[in-house]
């Protein structure tokens, strides 16, 4: 679990973010004071973000003619993502995610520096452009998790939807108006202040972070060892039906519609016959498109459930991406990316909250991880592959195969929907009270044998065992291994559920890991119970049969750890 941030106002320049946010709404959490200085800050850094993508991406348009370059900018942008997200994801879940953010945005700045000084001396080539995006995109993999993580910790849940599409919203709020900006900048001044102003977008989310304190929830576990972090982040997605349908329809929505802006270069330059402003005006459109979508998506919620959204959106990015292959008028393919911009924040904001409303606070930071890691394989994949159509056949003709693709996407809703879980409740209890021990357990001892006795009547077995096909998922999610439900052949009234966990901290976070779900789920069983109470619960730790190879190394009054 993440280190506590117990500072508050009291102490100098630092922000109280103690109060919730008093009333939902899409504004609701920009009353939070923590929030609302790092989303501006975003902001900035979003602007100045923007600028460099478009000079990297018409940079590398000019000093080389293949395509495939061209796409692979963000192809290198994306991928570190895919890398290394999946540590990023248990260092967040284990570690102090402000100093997460911290470090991230420390390595982005120190990129920027480098990149810009490389411009100026005219040390450029279509690797070092590469390098850096792919440099770049390392502090990225670490800083979004971490954000998206912390969002949870400072806003209230019910204003967590909103928190997530205001970040959307802010970032293309500057989207709309930062490659037109950045095309201008590129065209009088060039490249080298397009840079600058890059690197100084960097300082202030930095000086933000650097000031803001944010309360997170605490255990009085040790954090876990990384492996183990990882490995448990990977069985909770792989048993959440929810957040796997998540990542798989993300990667594909990501696979198909990442054309829109991989060949925009290419379309402008090839097709329209226009240069830098024209491709930063274009990029507007989408920005404003987007900007727009995210302003509306609210009212759009309340009427359209997320399984309908997401068609939507993969609906709008498939018409922009046929208009782009067959207009050769810039005023058409600006309305066209108005489309694609505004389907592309519907559907991101949209699967992103699906993975955080499906996330206890535990897990988040690695649920999310996982789903940049798979958006954003299928972001540069997609990339590689739109950028090898098009040197292979034509421009047009990948951007059709785009728009088939995206009209895959929302057919595929049809056999795996995206399911709503605003209204579940994945909060955990803040404190567990041990079992009592006949023997003095180490945090490593283990492994640890759970068995749970329950006595079910002849008419409510299969009530009985459609709760435990339930309660498998729940414990394996939790981090309950060997799952096994048995019955006893000489009393058949007697069922017997058991697992195990590797050491004794492990069976303290699992149960420090049991939702408001799990909770009545188990009160569910409780109530099949014919005994008298609760079921009985046993608790045993395995023990070794081997014979020591020297005296006194394992005495039977020690636990085994």
């Amino acid at each position: 679990m993440p280190a506590a941030e117990e500072q508050t106002s009291e102490m100098s320049g630092v922000m109280d973010v103690r109060k919730p946010a008093a009333s939902t709404g899409p504004f609701a959490p920009l009353r939070n004071v923590t929030f609302r200085a790092i989303w501006l800050a975003g902001l900035i850094s979003g602007l100045g973000w923007l600028i460099q993508t478009i000079a990297m991406s018409w940079l590398m348009a000019t000093i080389t003619p293949s395509s495939v370059m061209v796409a692979l900018v963000q192809a290198a942008t994306n991928l570190p993502a895919f890398i290394l997200s999946i540590f990023a994801g248990a260092i967040v879940d284990n570690f102090n995610r402000r100093k997460v953010m911290l470090a991230a945005r420390s390595l982005m700045t120190l990129t920027a520096v480098a990149l810009t000084i490389l411009v100026a001396l005219g040390m450029i080539n279509p690797w070092v452009i590469l390098f850096f995006s792919f440099l770049a995109g390392c502090g990225i993999a670490f800083n979004d998790p971490a954000w998206q993580a912390s969002v949870g910790d400072i806003v209230d849940r019910k204003d967590l939807a909103a928190a997530v599409t205001l970040t959307s919203v802010g970032f293309n709020t500057v989207r709309s108006v930062g490659p037109a900006l950045g095309g201008i900048i590129l065209a009088t001044f060039g490249p080298l202040t397009a840079f600058c102003l890059y690197t100084l977008g960097h300082l202030a989310p930095l000086a933000v972070v650097w000031r803001s304190r944010w309360k997170v929830p605490t255990s009085r576990l040790p954090p876990e060892a990384m492996l183990t972090a990882i490995s448990d982040g990977i069985r909770f997605t792989s048993l959440s039906s929810e957040i796997k349908t998540a990542l798989g329809r993300g990667f594909l929505f990501g696979f198909a519609g990442i054309a829109i802006l991989a060949l925009l270069p290419l379309v402008v330059r090839d097709q329209l016959k226009q240069g830098a402003i024209a491709y930063g005006t274009l990029m507007a459109g989408f920005g404003a498109g987007a900007l727009l979508a995210g302003l509306a998506s609210t009212t759009l919620r309340r009427k359209l459930s997320d399984e309908q959204m997401l068609k939507l959106a993969c609906t709008a990015c498939a018409t922009c991406t046929l208009c782009l292959s067959l207009t050769q008028m810039p005023a058409v393919a600006a309305i066209a990316l108005m489309l694609g911009g505004a389907g592309w924040v519907l559907g991101w904001s949209g699967l992103s909250i699906s993975v955080q409303w499906a996330s206890p606070r535990w897990v988040v930071g690695r649920t999310i991880s996982l789903y940049y890691a798979l958006t954003s394989l299928g972001l540069a994949a997609g990339s590689w592959l739109w950028g090898m159509v098009t040197e292979s056949y034509s421009l047009s003709f990948a951007l059709q195969a785009s728009t088939a693709a995206s009209l895959g996407v929302a057919l595929l809703g049809f056999l795996l929907p995206i399911h709503q879980r605003k209204d579940s409740d994945v909060s955990t209890p803040e404190s567990f009270e041990a079992p009592a021990l006949g023997l003095d357990l180490k945090p490593r001892s283990g492994p640890i044998a759970v068995k749970i006795e329950y006595r079910i009547a002849p008419d409510q077995v299969e009530a009985f065992l459609a709760l435990m096909l339930q309660r498998r998922r729940a414990q394996g999610r939790n981090g309950a291994r060997r799952w096994i439900l048995t019955r006893n052949l000489h009393d058949i009234a007697v069922w017997t559920e058991s697992f195990r966990t590797p050491t004794w901290h492990d069976y303290l976070r699992f149960n420090y890991r049991r939702t408001a779900a799990d909770r009545v789920l188990n009160d569910s069983l409780a109530n099949l119970h014919m005994g008298d109470g609760a079921p009985e619960v046993t608790l045993s730790i395995e023990r070794p049969t081997a014979v020591p190879r020297k005296p006194g190394i394992f005495r039977s009054d020690t636990p085994h750890g």
